[in-house]
């Protein structure tokens, strides 16, 4: 065998051994569950409000998954409450659990009539979510993976 066919054989060895050690981590994240646990209304006036939004996360996996992005979208009552994509930086340890918040501002005046009597009768019991949304996590040629949820869920202020 000549150099320049040896050198041929160890380069394409080395791309088959890099493209499957990237395959075997691609896609063999189970994908986390992620739930809606609270909406705070944090501040209320007439041009916005402001809620926090919490989130639990269960980790399935038996590795820590680093989050790295979160991007959402929340329904109360069937009505678009919130959507919006934020960076991340936490850490939800193996086969364990943590959360997240997210601040929205939001004009619910300027939006539909039926969300903002939503979120009124939202705070004097429980109405229904549905959330849906990514996690981008910081893995190895791992895309963002989805979740999606539903519930119920009650709206309270800071201040009660």
């Amino acid at each position: 065998m000549n150099a320049l066919t040896l050198a041929r054989t160890a380069s394409a060895l080395f791309v088959a051994i890099v493209l499957s050690s990237c395959a075997s981590t691609a896609g063999l994240v189970s994908a986390p569950g992620v739930s809606l646990s609270d909406v705070e209304v944090t501040q209320l006036d007439f041009k916005s409000q402001t809620f926090l939004l919490g989130f639990d996360v269960t980790n399935p996996n038996p590795f820590p998954l680093p989050v790295t992005s979160v991007s959402y979208g929340v329904e109360l009552d069937g009505q678009r409450f919130a959507t919006g994509k934020t960076q991340g930086s936490f850490v939800v340890p193996a086969n364990g659990d943590g959360e997240f918040a997210i601040s929205v501002r939001l004009d619910l005046l300027k939006s539909s009539p039926q969300l903002l009597y939503t979120v009124r009768d939202a705070t004097r019991g429980d109405v229904t979510y549905a959330l849906k949304g990514s996690l981008g996590v910081g893995l190895p040629a791992e895309k963002p993976i989805r979740f999606e949820s539903s519930g119920q869920i009650r709206l309270h202020n800071r201040d009660r």
